[in-house]
């Protein structure tokens, strides 16, 4: 038997093009993100696809927001890393700070 719903691919293109008035409506700078919401929805087509939902707008909503979910989780994790750097590096336990004091002590044995 074949499916009952149109595939997940073919309803995403489907609604790109029901929606496509509005992207020509955006002003231009907001005509990209409108373009990368498709593409992150189009990212998780697999997964959507094996649901297989009865209403795939909904599969769409739930892609984009999986999309940004990866995103901030990857940007928290630069964040934490960058923030731990800095930490390192204001209390002179990073790297800098252990070269200095490796240097500072050097210094008193030579004389």
């Amino acid at each position: 038997m074949g499916r009952t719903n149109p595939t997940y691919r073919d309803a995403l293109r489907r609604l790109e093009r029901e929606w496509e008035p509005m992207r020509r409506g955006l002003r231009r700078e907001y005509q990209d993100d409108f373009d990368r919401l498709f593409a992150r929805a189009r990212e998780f087509a697999d997964a959507a696809g094996y649901a297989n939902p009865p209403r795939p707008e909904r599969a769409l909503v739930l892609s984009v927001l999986l999309a940004h979910e990866v995103e901030l989780r990857e940007l928290r994790a630069e964040l934490e890393k960058a923030s731990d750097e800095g930490a390192l590096e204001r209390s002179g336990d990073g790297f800098e700070g252990r070269v200095a004091d490796t240097e500072t002590e050097n210094d008193g044995d030579e004389e």
